[in-house]
């Protein structure tokens, strides 16, 4: 199955007909694929759901996943939320979404369900200041949907503690590229603040933050309650993994032209001259990447479908593997000595 939660507005031909999303923010809508196999970027494909018929289809396909009790934590199911980054107009990003979902939710390995919170990114590497702008204003939109989705979890867990039946089925997760992980780290802060900054309640099981354009100190809280950037993300999420690249030259353009004096995560990793909270962790990612892609395009070369080594790490993150056996497997590089002390991070 494939899940649409946009804020692009939609557009119309000369007679006034819908063609597909373009650059422009609008309300929220829902939309699912009318059967298996439509292309993802064909505006007639989809078809736009109420807010409670969309919840209660998905409600539906995670009650048909496996019971987690018993169950490994890798063969447990996911209700995943995948969110693009800058630079991607409606038909891009569809098109990195279906990549991801093909890969990692589909067929017998299947993962769960994987639903595309799309933003208007303007598309152009002109826009990529402006998408801040709209990345930001996207936050507020993505915090009503966790708002909802931490209330659903919060009234399952109720529901659980009358019968151990009605125990939800799906883990939920987080992947978000590049300025996605902007949107991100505001809507997961102020669904924390709105809920009253609940401490140990995990609203997301894993978060991926992939080429994260953010800075890489927002974590500096560390274990604190205070008013950091990343304390709503960090004490909402059960896990948080970074995927970075020195060698990602968007975001060290980005650090240029916004932030200066501040790297980026997605390019430098986590800054530990903070204290990093225990359930944060970073992978360098520039040995997993295929070497001959550099410059502007390693940004979204995570994403790549030939890049199998990097999909096969995303799996293993997400299915909740401890970083050890992670490099064990050799999916993740030993750690260089500024992680040492981190090896043993779950």
């Amino acid at each position: 199955m494939r899940w649409l939660i946009t804020n692009r507005k939609i557009v119309t031909d000369s007679n006034n007909q819908p063609t597909g999303f373009g650059t422009d923010q609008d309300g929220l809508t829902y939309w699912t694929l009318k059967q298996p196999g439509l292309p993802l970027d064909n505006f007639g494909s989809w078809q736009q759901q109420s807010f409670d018929s969309f919840k209660q289809l998905l409600v539906n396909a995670a009650d048909q996943f496996p019971s987690p009790y018993g169950l490994p934590s890798e063969q447990q199911k996911h209700v995943c939320m995948f969110i693009h980054g800058y630079n991607n107009d409606w038909t891009s990003a569809m098109h990195t979404y279906g990549g991801v979902a093909e890969t990692l939710f589909d067929g017998p390995a299947s993962m769960g369900e994987l639903v595309s919170f799309d933003w208007p990114s303007k598309g152009s590497l002109l826009g990529y200041l402006p998408d801040r702008a709209e990345a930001r204003q996207t936050g507020d939109d993505l915090t009503e949907v966790l708002s909802e989705l931490y209330d659903w979890l919060a009234a399952k867990q109720l529901q659980t503690k009358q019968d151990t039946a009605n125990a939800c089925k799906a883990k939920t997760s987080v992947i978000a590229h590049s300025m996605g992980n902007y949107a991100l780290q505001y809507a997961m802060e102020a669904a924390w603040t709105r809920k009253n900054r609940p401490l140990l309640v995990s609203l997301l099981q894993e978060v991926l933050m992939v080429a994260a354009d953010v800075d890489n100190d927002i974590f500096k809280s560390g274990e604190s309650v205070s008013d950091g950037d990343g304390e709503g993300l960090a004490n909402m999420s059960y896990r948080i993994t970074a995927l970075y690249t020195g060698r990602d030259n968007v975001l060290g353009s980005s650090a240029g032209l916004k932030h200066f004096g501040k790297r980026r995560l997605g390019r430098s990793g986590l800054d530990r001259t903070y204290p990093v909270p225990d359930n944060l962790w970073d992978i360098d990612c520039t040995t997993v990447l295929d070497p001959k892609v550099d410059g502007m395009a390693i940004h979204g070369e995570y994403f790549n479908p030939t890049e199998q080594k990097c999909y096969a790490l995303m799996r293993a993150v997400l299915e909740g593997n401890d970083r050890s056996v992670l490099i064990a497997r050799g999916l993740v590089p030993p750690p260089i000595p500024r992680q040492q002390s981190d090896i043993s991070v779950g």
